[in-house]
Order: structure tokens, then sequence, then C-alpha cells
């Protein structure tokens, strides 16, 4: 009786890591797929691969200004914050890579069953390009932050909290 309890609880045990396995797996291939799908618009952005570079160098720009306004950068702030604007559009382009994300999820179910493995290598390649990029990024946003002054910061703590764009005033 009790090795038959115990092998219950064990498969239980097995049951219970597969369901949260695949619920997290299937919110993190959701995240990614939505994502994907969200950048794979057919707009062609300032900001995204699809733009020129004078067109994404353009965008940059008006960001640096608007955000140096709102913030009354001085010229070291604004470089620190070109970088941050460098290093997260450099992050982007390698988390899109050079496919279409459209194409890539419209792949997925092409044909009668939904493709896991290339669903599955997919989220890795998305999560590998995210994870590689992240210490030059964390580094940009911390040298950006880091040379606000107290005011600069808090003004940046109050954007946050409000969620809303530095041009909605």
């Amino acid at each position: 009786m009790t090795d038959m309890f115990n092998s219950l609880c064990k498969k239980g045990t097995v049951m219970k890591n597969w369901i949260k396995r695949s619920l997290f797996g299937l919110a993190g291939a959701s995240i990614v797929l939505g994502g994907l799908t969200a950048c794979g618009g057919h707009h062609k952005h300032a900001w995204g691969s699809e733009a020129t570079p004078e067109q994404a160098a353009e965008w940059r720009g008006k960001m640096v200004e608007r955000v140096a306004g709102k913030l009354e950068l001085n010229a070291e702030q604004k470089g620190k914050l070109g970088a941050l604007a460098d290093t997260l559009r450099a992050q982007r382009l390698a988390v899109r890579g050079n496919t279409d994300p459209r194409a890539e999820v419209k792949s997925l179910v092409a044909g009668a069953t939904f493709d896991r493995a290339k669903a599955q290598a997919l989220v890795q390649q998305k999560t590998a390009a995210v994870q590689g990029a992240s210490p030059q990024v964390i580094a940009a946003l911390g040298d950006f932050y880091d040379s606000l002054n107290p005011e600069q910061q808090r003004k940046v703590r109050d954007f946050m909290e409000r969620r809303r764009g530095w041009g909605r005033d």
C-alpha cells in the first residue's frame, strides 16, 4: 500500500512539473511570438530595421532632443542618451535578425500541425540575442541614469509612474 502511495505521489510531482514547464513554455512562446508579430508589421518605421540609416539617425536625433529638453540634459548627458539609443537599436536589430518576423510566425502554422520544434528554436534564438546584448544595454542605461542629477532622476521616475510619452504632457 505504501509503495502504491509513493508511486502515485511521484507521478503527481512529475505531472505538476510537466504542467508548470508547459505553461511557462507556452507563456514564453506567446510573449516572443507576440513581440515578433508586433515587430513584423508592414509599416516602415524610422526606428525599425527597415528604415534607412538616415531615417534611423533622424528619429534618434528627434528622440534625443525631446528627452534632452524634458530633462534639461547637458552635452555629456545627451551623449550618454545617444549611446543608450544606439545600444537599444542594435539590440532590437539583433533580436529581430535578418528574417521577416511575420514570415517566421506564419511558418509555424503553415502545416497541418503547429511546428513545435521550430517555435522552440525561435524562442531560443531570440532569448540568446536578448541575453547576449543585455550587458551592453544595462551598462548604457546605467551610465545614462547615473549621469543624471537627483531632479532629473525624479523626472524619469515620474515619467515611468505615469506611463506616458514625453510628448504627451
